[in-house]
């Protein structure tokens, strides 16, 4: 999930919804490569349910295919796929727990890893390792453009449900 701050200064709207859809994409799709259930993902989330966001990825994991552990880590990688993603395409290498915007995303990632790793420096190093191997993994040619085939559909759709998303990827995945 992405939140912004009400302006962000000196990005266009256009330009912001680009980097939404990237954003929401890395999660999207690293979600579906690791085998969890992407129920939806939009550009154009209600901002009814909490706090003012403009992307959202719902996602399901399928308990009887991963173990408790398997979801932590994916949890985890999934999560920092989207601010990976965003990374990469606005070529900014940023760390996930210093920008705003991502701070939810860096949240669910410390709180998946602390199950894992109590240690505060050792769980931060594990985080940080995870960025890199996404950065790597996501920069790949094929990855990235599966990924950017759920960004191009998700500005000309805004939303996408489960459907649509194994759709774009078939060709990419399979």
């Amino acid at each position: 999930m992405l939140v912004f701050p009400k302006s962000k200064p000196g990005i266009l709207i256009d330009e912001m919804s680009e980097i939404v859809a990237y954003h929401e994409a890395g999660h999207a799709f690293l979600a579906t490569y690791v085998g969890a259930q992407v129920h939806s993902v939009t550009i154009a989330p209600d901002w009814d349910d909490g706090p003012e966001r403009f992307g959202d990825t719902q996602i399901g994991w399928h308990r009887d295919r991963f173990s408790s552990s398997e979801i932590r880590q994916n949890s985890i990688r999934v999560a920092l796929a989207g601010p990976v993603a965003e990374m990469l395409y606005r070529g900014e290498p940023l760390h996930p727990g210093f920008v705003p915007e991502w701070s939810n995303d860096w949240v669910v990632a410390w709180e998946a890893a602390a199950a894992i790793l109590g240690d505060e420096q050792r769980r931060l190093t594990h985080l940080e390792g995870v960025v890199v191997e996404l950065y790597r993994f996501l920069d790949q040619t094929l990855h990235w453009a599966a990924l950017a085939a759920i960004a191009d559909n998700l500005l000309a759709h805004d939303t996408l449900e489960s459907e649509q998303v194994r759709e774009i990827l078939s060709s990419w995945l399979d």
